[in-house]
């Protein structure tokens, strides 16, 4: 069954549009330190202030998130996803996030192989396949990505596939055909959140 991630990005984090999201099953918010990527949004408090029902995913976009990762299991994440790119010591990290009771996602950034967390694979939940430049939110979708979701699921048919930036009903039948089950969607989800969330799970 295909899942639908709102993300909280598109609508600047704020309670009463995210409210709006409802009927989604993921709540996706992006952490961005302004190092790792030139954008910068919310920390951890933030984090914790936010309000939902839905699972929330957190998507650290930010460098040595070792130095932080407490912070952000701490701020109610369900999920805590990081990208290998900005990790010391991903197995140590990740051992410390299922520790805590926190499912665990890898991300990777439209350069990097599906080589760098091959290996990673059958230790965490989630992957997280940017497909487009992280950082700001509105962009086009890299269609090259999808022969990454190809290869991730060839390679682990158990793991979830998520697909992050430009997603909307021609993108994401395209992701889905590729693999993923999990779905992003910001701009074109938040235009009508209630129908495109329909749209995009029935795909």
């Amino acid at each position: 069954m295909i899942k639908i991630s709102a993300s909280a990005l598109a609508v600047d984090f704020s309670n009463e549009e995210i409210a709006k999201a409802s009927s989604a099953d993921y709540l996706h918010i992006d952490v961005m330190d302004g190092n790792f990527v030139n954008n910068k949004t919310i920390w951890s408090e933030e984090v914790s202030e936010i309000k939902t029902n839905l699972i929330k995913d957190v998507h650290l976009m930010i460098i040595e998130p070792e130095k932080h990762i407490d912070e952000f299991i701490n701020s109610g994440a369900d999920i805590i996803d990081f990208h290998v790119e900005a990790a010391r010591d991903a197995v140590g990290l990740i051992n410390h996030i299922k520790a805590k009771g926190v499912k665990v996602g890898l991300a990777i950034s439209p350069e990097t192989a599906v080589d760098a967390i091959s290996s990673y694979l059958g230790m965490i939940d989630q992957v997280i396949v940017m497909s487009v430049n992280p950082g700001f939110g509105g962009q086009v979708f890299i269609s090259e990505v999808l022969d990454k979701i190809r290869h991730l699921r060839e390679l682990n048919s158990e793991v979830d596939i998520v697909v992050d930036g430009g997603i909307n009903e021609e993108t994401g039948k395209l992701a889905i055909n590729a693999g993923a089950n999990i779905l992003v969607s910001g701009t074109y989800l938040f235009k009508n959140p209630e129908e495109r969330i329909r749209l995009l799970r029935n795909l």
